[in-house]
């Protein structure tokens, strides 16, 4: 299964909405966002934009936590996890958290397939012995070029696909 793995949208609608066209060509059966919304109303923009499972936890940055959940109960297919998740899919075992100082430590643990974390707005990949840690960049555009990942379950590999590309 091909997993689309977005983090830090930070209300830039704009961007979203580009790269949630672009991911209809990626064929993603499942999304892991990785925190930092912003507004409540960009969580119903995802939600409405991609169809299948999606798997999200929080950032620093999300605004009315109340209300997105709210939103989210209004969408079968979106879970809201809180600080950390463990998805398990295609016999792969994947932890979501925003924070990099938190994903590190996790992924060096050997516990997981895969690790993906956000919030520094840097596009990384990185292997620990079995484990994958990668971080997809950022929606926002703000601090580079705006990207989310693509992760092959199948073939264990990330790779970031760059927003209007």
């Amino acid at each position: 299964m091909r997993i689309a793995v977005f983090s830090d949208i930070h209300d830039n609608i704009w961007n979203l909405e580009k790269a949630l066209e672009q991911l209809q060509s990626h064929d993603a059966g499942l999304m892991c966002f990785l925190g930092d919304f912003c507004a409540p109303f960009t969580l119903k923009q995802l939600a409405e934009g991609f169809s299948g499972p999606i798997h999200v936890v929080f950032g620093n940055n999300d605004g009315d936590q109340f209300l997105l959940a709210r939103i989210a109960s209004g969408f079968e297919h979106v879970t809201l996890h809180g600080q950390f998740a463990e998805v398990s899919v295609d016999h792969r075992v994947i932890a979501l958290n925003h924070y990099p100082d938190i994903a590190k430590p996790i992924a060096q643990s050997g516990d997981y397939d895969a690790v993906f974390s956000g919030h520094d707005h840097q596009k990384y990949i990185h292997r620990f012995d079995n484990t994958l840690w990668a971080n997809p960049g950022e929606i926002m555009g703000r601090f580079g070029e705006p990207s989310f990942g693509i992760y092959d379950t199948e073939a264990d590999e990330f790779e970031h696909v760059g927003v209007g590309e």
